[in-house]
C-alpha cells in the first residue's frame, strides 16, 4: 500500500539524508557568549553553580574570546563583577571599571573582528542588588535610574562596545540610552534591548556568578514580567522599538518559546533570546548524573530556540556547540 507518511519516513532514512532536508541548522555564528569578567583575582575562579563557567581576569577573558572567535563564535556580552560595590552602582560607570577595562581589551586585540556587547545594569555593581539606584521607601527610582544607565552606555562606548545591552527593565531605559549616545557623537553603537526580561527562578546560578544578593530577600517583580503573561512582552518590545533600539531580546529562552515565536512574526527586527544560567545548569547537573546526553540536550535546546524564531542565541553552551561542529 502507499501511506502518504513513507515519504517522511524515506527522507529520514540516513543521517545524510536527514541533513539534506533539515528545516533549522545551527551555526557558530549563531551564538553569543556570555562572559564574567573580574576585578581582583589573579586567575581565573569556576563558577561553582555554572559547570564549565568562570569569573575571568582581564588576561583569561582575552584568551578565551581568541578561542570563541577561532571557533568561529562572532559575539560575546561581558557581565562585570567589580572589587568594591555601593548604593548606587558607581563602578558601572567608572572609566576605569572592570567592564569598560576588559572592553578595551577586547577592542585593542580583535578590532572589528568579533562585536562586542555590553550588559548595561547595575545589579553587579550595586551592595543591594537591585537593577538601579532606591529611594527613600526601598524602591527602585526609575527616573534617577534612567540618568545613570545613560551615563554607563557613554562609558562603555567610549571603551568600545559595538552594543549595549540594557537589561533592568526600566521603563523609558531605551530611549534615555539613544538620546545620550547620540548627544555624544555615538549614533553607531547599536542598542539590543532586554524587552521581555521575565522575573523567574532561573537566575539563581547567574546570580551567584556577579556575586549578587537582593537585600532583605527582595525580588525584581515589581519591574521585571510576571512569568504568567505573555501579551505584555509584545507591547514592551514594541515600546523599546519606538524609543530607538536596533535589536530585542526575550529571556528565559527555553521556558518561552511561545514568546519567542510571536515575536518573530510581529516585528521585522533581529530576535535575541537568552538561555540563561538555569536553563544551563539544569543540564549540566542531570549530565554529570548520567541521566541524560548534556551535549545532545544542549543542541536540542538551541535548535528549539533558534526554531522558535530567535535570530542569534546567548547561550553557555556557546563553547562547547561549537567545538562540536568542527
Amino acid at each position: 500500500m502507499n501511506f502518504p507518511q513513507r515519504r517522511m519516513r524515506r527522507l529520514r532514512r540516513t543521517p545524510a539524508l536527514r541533513r539534506l532536508v533539515a528545516e533549522h541548522r545551527l551555526h557558530p555564528s549563531d551564538f553569543i557568549a556570555p562572559l564574567f569578567v573580574r576585578e581582583g583575582i589573579d586567575e581565573p575562579r569556576p563558577i561553582v553553580s555554572m559547570p564549565g563557567q568562570f569569573q575571568h581576569t582581564r588576561q583569561s577573558l582575552r584568551a578565551e574570546v581568541a578561542e570563541l572567535h577561532t571557533l568561529g563564535i562572532g559575539a560575546v556580552v561581558l557581565f562585570g563583577v567589580p572589587e568594591h560595590k555601593d548604593h548606587a552602582g558607581s563602578q558601572a560607570w567608572d572609566p576605569d571599571g572592570i567592564v569598560q577595562a576588559a572592553l578595551a581589551d577586547l577592542r585593542s586585540d580583535f578590532g572589528d573582528g568579533i562585536v562586542l556587547i555590553a550588559d548595561l545594569c547595575m545589579d553587579e555593581y550595586t551592595d543591594h542588588g537591585h537593577c538601579g539606584v532606591l529611594d527613600s521607601r526601598g524602591g527602585v527610582d526609575n527616573d534617577t535610574t534612567l540618568e545613570i544607565y545613560a551615563r554607563i552606555a557613554l562609558a562603555q562606548a567610549t571603551a568600545g562596545a559595538d552594543i549595549v545591552a540594557p537589561s533592568g527593565m526600566m521603563d523609558g531605559q531605551v530611549g534615555a540610552i539613544r538620546g545620550a549616545l547620540d548627544g555624544s557623537g555615538f549614533t553607531q553603537t547599536a542598542i539590543l534591548a532586554y524587552s521581555a526580561k521575565y522575573a523567574t527562578a532561573l537566575y539563581g546560578p547567574f546570580r551567584d556568578a556577579v556575586d549578587v544578593t537582593i537585600a532583605g530577600g527582595g525580588d525584581r517583580r515589581t519591574y521585571q514580567q510576571d512569568v504568567a503573561g505573555a501579551r505584555e512582552a509584545l507591547e514592551e518590545i514594541r515600546l523599546d522599538l519606538a524609543e530607538g533600539a536596533d535589536m530585542v531580546m526575550v529571556k528565559p529562552a527555553l521556558a518561552f518559546l511561545d514568546v519567542i515565536s510571536e515575536a518573530r512574526r510581529t516585528f521585522d527586527v533581529p530576535v535575541a533570546a537568552y538561555h540563561v544560567s538555569g536553563e544551563y545548569s539544569m543540564v549540566c547537573a542531570a549530565a554529570e548524573r548520567g541521566w541524560l546526553d548534556g551535549d545532545a540536550v544542549a543542541h536540542e535546546h538551541v535548535l528549539a530556540i533558534r526554531r522558535a524564531g530567535a535570530d542569534v542565541v546567548l547561550t553557555y553552551f556557546a563553547r562547547r556547540l561549537a567545538e562540536a561542529m568542527q
